[in-house]
């Protein structure tokens, strides 16, 4: 008797315990599945050929499209800025000097334009910096604004580098952009 009652404890110990791991894969997968749901990789083609043509993170451009205009090609935000990347119409004029070409205001609707303004723009920004920190506050703001905070102590590090802006509303952007790009990077790189 006491053999039959410790096979079937060991029995129901090894069915609970394989019934955990497959129920802790299955939350898992399931997990995954919901998260790459909530970030999706939409324009992929055209994500894909501007970051690497402009050395930036495919995962970094995914979470500027995702925080800024929530994939909607057709978003214009209070301020005015357009389309996908919610790229600012007052660099129209510098973006088509650098790109070479003609841009009208309404090419920022099309994603693939916009996508490759915001991807340059972006570029440049972490050219000038070599931080995401600072190169999302200009991207929110300006370069002009970047440099005369970038003088302020209470406002960087020691290294003299921005840390913040002296707006939440900017400084929320930010993290929520950099935040979304360390989801996008876990998800899919």
């Amino acid at each position: 008797m006491k053999f039959r009652s410790a096979v079937r404890r060991s029995t129901v110990i090894i069915v609970i315990l394989v019934a955990s791991v497959f129920l802790g894969y299955g939350y898992q997968v399931l997990g995954e599945y919901m998260d790459r749901k909530e970030n999706p990789r939409e324009y992929a083609e055209f994500v894909s050929r501007y970051a690497e043509e402009y050395g930036i993170p495919e995962y970094m451009v995914y979470a500027v499209i995702s925080v800024e205009s929530g994939f909607r090609s057709g978003a214009v935000s209070d301020d005015g800025r357009i389309g996908l990347m919610q790229v600012n119409p007052e660099n129209l004029e510098w973006l088509a000097s650098s790109l070479r070409e003609t841009l009208e205001q309404r090419a920022l609707h099309d994603p693939e334009t916009n996508i490759r303004c915001g991807c340059y723009y972006l570029a440049y920004l972490y050219s000038l910096y070599g931080r995401w920190t600072p190169t999302l506050a200009a991207y929110e703001t300006s370069p002009d604004d970047v440099t005369f905070w970038s003088l302020e102590d209470a406002l960087t590090d020691k290294g003299g580098n921005l840390l913040r802006t002296p707006y939440e509303s900017v400084n929320d952007k930010i993290n929520a952009i950099e935040e979304t790009a360390d989801i996008y990077r876990a998800l899919y790189y």
